[in-house]
Formats: structure tokens, C-alpha cells, sequence
């Protein structure tokens, strides 16, 4: 029991925090040997031509203000095409996209989710690069210009830009734990990126070469994560820029975010199934290692140990084993005790933000299970409802 729970400890010590000190050891270790690299910079000439790419579903409430927020992108006009895609939408989405000239409306009644109307408008697109971004999410005004530059290097495939979720002082459980998940995602992303590559982009801003797109089945939820994975498996570097950002408010409460977590986890369930080869560390290598460290571990067995290492560790401490296993168990009921001191207080609507971010802890490897079950009994569709967000006025 003992090798068990020690085991247990390593793993789950690994995937949330080890993980992130090695990549910051070997980051520096990096910069040591070789340097930092420098920072490339904006020239307009030498920018390649660009496809903005907005695959929007029944957004009509955030419609005059996404498309105010494109337009007042900085770009060459000559070598930038603006694309909405907008099949399936029942309210006036497609309609509001229709009254600027300047935008290429592509719309159809079918509803065959996104990746579908995302290949559609890929197969109109010549330019050098395309760039993905939300119909809910509002991009910082230089962010194509900034992605775009990485390109003159041409081991670059793929760019993925940051997401940042809004939390102000009223933010609750999913926008707080939200926020602070993705500032520690951003950070073990940047690291990823000047190690080697980051593994998977996000879908809120990604970009990737023209040259480069794989289509992937009409089945795959995670099809951002998909597309840029295949492309770094053929060699290519994904580079992580946190000065391209796409700000986007929390979802409207932790149920909502819950349904989220869980069709990620199911979905990133089937993309480990997908992408059996790149288990193989003696092929892929960095990627490998990075592959399994940042996104297999967290949605597979992690979560499972977190429930193994608290009933081993009661049995341990039954057994009057050793004073650490006592300490160690009573860190562990203080830890979800806040847990769901933070619950309670979500139902109350009273905000401390500490205990929310071990709740939404809590709430993300649950969804773990979830997903994991919805995958196997084939409940997840790559078409879904979207979770609903906080008042767009937030933001």
C-alpha cells in the first residue's frame, strides 16, 4: 500500500506542479546553453497573406460587437479575408454578418457542427495562413499582426495565441478558478513553446499554414487541439504568443462550466485514442514527453489516483503506519473541506475567491470521469450546445 500511495503522490504531484517546475528548469537551462531567442519582428511587407475564420452558431447577441472588434484589426487589408461561417444559425447571426460588405458571409441551414463549416470555408481560403477565433471571444487589436510575424520561420505550422477569462472583484467559483487555471496554463504554454513546441492549441485563437491543414473526421470534439497536433507531429513547432489574445468572460456559473469541462474531457479521451503514435517517446521525442506530461496524464489517470490516494492513505493511517501518513491525510480533508466550503458558499453567492479555486479543482477532474464515461458510452457529439457565458457588458 505504501509503494502504492507514494506512486500515487508522484503522479499527481507531477501532472499539477512537477510538470511545471521541469519545464521551467529546462527553459532556463535552455536560454543558458543557447540563449533567449529574440523576438521577431512586425514588418507589413514581409507579412504573409491571412484568413480570419469565425465559425459563429446562434451568436447574435454577440454579433455587432465581434464584428466591430474584427474590423478594427491591424492588418494589411490587401492580404487580409474576413470569413464567418455561420451554418445552423436560427436567429439573425447570419443576417447581422450579411449587412458588412467587407466580411464573406458563408452560411447553409444545415446544422452539421463546427469542424464541418470550419472545412467548408477552409476549402474557399488560398491565403498563407489562417487564423480561428470565437464568435464570443473579442482579440486585442495588433493580435493577427503579432501571430502572423512567427511565420517567417518556416519550421513554424501553427501559433496559438492566449485566452484570458475575465474575473473582476464580483467574479465567482467558474470565473475565479477559470481565471487562475488559465494563468497557470498560459505560463506551462509558454514554457512548452521556448522548450519545443506547445502541445495543442485552443480554439478561441489559433492559427496555423494553409499548406499544413489535415482535415480530421466530422466526429472529433477537440478538432482545434486535433488539427494543430497533427501538424506538430509532422515536425512542425507550435509556437505559444501570450501578445495575441482573445478575452472572453467566464461561463455563467459552475454548472455551465462543468458541461464544458466534461465534453473536453471526452473529447480529450478520444484524442489520446487518435493519437496512439505519439505515445511513443523513442519516435516523437520533446513532443512525446510534453504530449503525456501536459495533457494524457490530466485525462486519464490523475484523477482516478486523486480518489486512490485518499483511500490508501485512510487505510495507512488505520494502520498507524507512520505520523507523515496522518499529516498527509489531514492536508488532504482540509483541502476538500475548502473544496466544498466553496460549494456552499457558490450556492450563497458569497465570493472568497481561495476557496474557489479549490473547488473548481475539484469540479475539473470530476468532469475527468464524466467525460470519461460519455466517451465509452458514446454520449458526446462534436455538435453541442454551447455553455452559456457571463454578460458580454464585462468584458
Amino acid at each position: 500500500m505504501e509503494i502504492i500511495f507514494w506512486l500515487s503522490a508522484f503522479i499527481i504531484f507531477y501532472t499539477f506542479i512537477g510538470y511545471g517546475i521541469l519545464l521551467y528548469f529546462l527553459v532556463k537551462c535552455k536560454r543558458f546553453i543557447s540563449g533567449k531567442q529574440p523576438m521577431v519582428a512586425i514588418d507589413a511587407n514581409s507579412l504573409p497573406t491571412c484568413t480570419l475564420i469565425i465559425a459563429a452558431y446562434n451568436e447574435q447577441e454577440y454579433m455587432h460587437d465581434k464584428i466591430a472588434n474584427t474590423l478594427q484589426l491591424t492588418y494589411p487589408e490587401d492580404k487580409l479575408e474576413i470569413i464567418f461561417v455561420t451554418d445552423g444559425s436560427t436567429d439573425r447571426t447570419p443576417d447581422i454578418v450579411a449587412e458588412y460588405p467587407r466580411i464573406k458571409l458563408l452560411h447553409s441551414a444545415s446544422r452539421k457542427g463546427k469542424i464541418n463549416a470550419v472545412h467548408r470555408a477552409i476549402e474557399q481560403v488560398s491565403s498563407d495562413v489562417i487564423v480561428f477565433t470565437d464568435a464570443n471571444t473579442f482579440l486585442n487589436a495588433d493580435a493577427l499582426e503579432i501571430i502572423c510575424r512567427h511565420y517567417q520561420n518556416t519550421r513554424v505550422g501553427a501559433v496559438a495565441g492566449e485566452k484570458r477569462v475575465f474575473s473582476g472583484k464580483e467574479a465567482d467559483a467558474s470565473s475565479a478558478g477559470e481565471g487562475f487555471y488559465w494563468k497557470y496554463e498560459s505560463a506551462l504554454k509558454k514554457w512548452d513553446s521556448e522548450l519545443n513546441s506547445v502541445v495543442g492549441a485552443a480554439g478561441e485563437l489559433f492559427s496555423i499554414r494553409r499548406s499544413l491543414y489535415q482535415p480530421v473526421g466530422s466526429d472529433v470534439i477537440l478538432d482545434d487541439f486535433m488539427i494543430s497536433m497533427l501538424i506538430a507531429m509532422r515536425g512542425y513547432k507550435i509556437v505559444y504568443e501570450p501578445d495575441a489574445y482573445a478575452m472572453e468572460n467566464a461561463s455563467a456559473d459552475v454548472k455551465e462550466e462543468l458541461k464544458r469541462k466534461i465534453r473536453i474531457a471526452a473529447g480529450g479521451l478520444q484524442s489520446i485514442a487518435k493519437l496512439l503514435p505519439l505515445l511513443n517517446v523513442f519516435k516523437y521525442g520533446t513532443l512525446s514527453l510534453q504530449y503525456i506530461s501536459h495533457r494524457v496524464l490530466r485525462w486519464t489517470i490523475t484523477p482516478l489516483l486523486l480518489v486512490v490516494i485518499f483511500v490508501v492513505n485512510l487505510l495507512l493511517v488505520s494502520q498507524d503506519t507512520s505520523s507523515v501518513y496522518t499529516l498527509i491525510l489531514i492536508l488532504q480533508v482540509i483541502f476538500y473541506i475548502s473544496a466544498f466550503t466553496g460549494f456552499l458558499l457558490e450556492k450563497k453567492q458569497i465570493k472568497i475567491k481561495v476557496l474557489f479555486i479549490p473547488y473548481y479543482f475539484c469540479v475539473m477532474n470530476y468532469a475527468v470521469f464524466r467525460g470519461i464515461f460519455r466517451y465509452y458510452a458514446n454520449k458526446q457529439s462534436a455538435t453541442w450546445e454551447k455553455s452559456k457565458r457571463k454578460d458580454s457588458g464585462k468584458i
